[in-house]
């Protein structure tokens, strides 16, 4: 059986607040940016390992301080989007993706297929597992779970400006979306995009239909714009005022421990 992970490559996934009371459990599927050794960096150059088509930019870091302010359990993965799409099926087109964005990704091209089950089996399959497993022990002892996916988005995708500061991401189940939206429109400053600049689905994305909607829990997924985030003091503006709106969210909704 093929390997990809060698001795020195990071773990692929990050748990924070493990135990925590907070109703709020985050995740972050795109929060790192690190490249198995044994993959190089895909014939990418530098300055594209720095862009979003290789992660959420400063999405973990609000994750992490969501996680500190709000007593929150957080799992966070640390490899690039590029080696695999944490967010996407196995079975998708785009969970290697050969082109993202403009950019073509030579080695997602052709790909051995030893090679595209070591990726799933030890990058996507141990971050979603954990998040399986921190979820089934939280609801074993009785704790209310309330899904909350971090994500951030280019101000500018395939030359078109994205005017929302942030987005509110749902599909079947509204409930905490639809709270958050309100929420977060009454700050006034804030252009707030319901389902934009994408809208979430069951064909499209992977961790909130299937740790949210499929258990039956409260979910939302959020995408902040990164160029508001890209810096301590704009991840430090956001997480305040995220777990604002998210605790008040819970109070919205009934449930107690916000």
């Amino acid at each position: 059986m093929a390997t990809l992970l060698r001795p020195g490559d990071p773990e692929p996934v990050e748990m924070l607040g493990v135990g925590a009371r907070s109703p709020i459990f985050l995740t972050c599927e795109h929060a790192g940016r690190a490249f198995p050794a044994a993959l190089g960096t895909l014939g990418l150059g530098a300055a594209d390992l720095e862009r979003h088509i290789a992660w959420d930019i400063g999405a973990g870091e609000v994750t992490r301080r969501l996680s500190a302010v709000l007593n929150a359990t957080a799992v966070l993965q640390r490899y690039s989007r590029l080696i695999a799409d944490c967010n996407r099926s196995p079975e998708a087109p785009d969970f290697f993706a050969t082109v993202s964005e403009t950019t073509v990704v030579p080695g997602n091209r052709d790909l051995p297929p030893g090679e595209a089950q070591a990726r799933q089996r030890e990058i996507f399959d141990p971050y979603h597992q954990t998040i399986s497993r921190l979820l089934d022990a939280r609801e074993q002892e009785g704790q209310v779970s309330v899904l909350v996916s971090v994500h951030s988005c280019t101000p500018v995708y395939h030359g078109v400006y994205r005017p929302w500061h942030i987005g509110v991401l749902y599909d079947k189940d509204e409930r905490y979306a639809r709270i958050l939206l309100d929420l977060l429109e009454a700050h006034g400053e804030l252009t707030v995009g319901e389902n934009e600049p994408y809208f979430l689905n069951h064909q499209r994305d992977y961790a909130v239909p299937v740790h949210g909607e499929r258990r039956g829990i409260p979910h939302v997924e959020l995408e902040i714009r990164q160029d508001l985030i890209d810096n301590e003091d704009g991840q430090e503006e956001w997480s305040g005022i995220l777990a604002s709106v998210l605790v008040e969210g819970l109070s919205r909704l009934g449930i107690p421990g916000g």
